[in-house]
């Protein structure tokens, strides 16, 4: 005879995982320092203007 599982705690168990992970993914993205936004904004206008000075004009 097999164990009785409580399907209700396979659910919650689920949803604690992917809200887990969500904030996981949250804290990565918007929990940086404000030196390290400041460096990030200045990496991409950086290659942004690389990319622009690269640019043929057209007539």
């Amino acid at each position: 005879m097999s164990n009785v599982t409580n399907l209700n705690q396979f659910r919650k168990a689920k949803t604690r995982n992917q809200k887990r992970a969500q904030a996981d993914a949250n804290a990565s993205a918007f929990g940086r320092t404000k030196a390290q936004k400041e460096l990030e904004a200045a990496k991409k206008e950086k290659v942004k203007a690389l990319l622009d000075a690269h640019k043929k004009d057209e007539p």
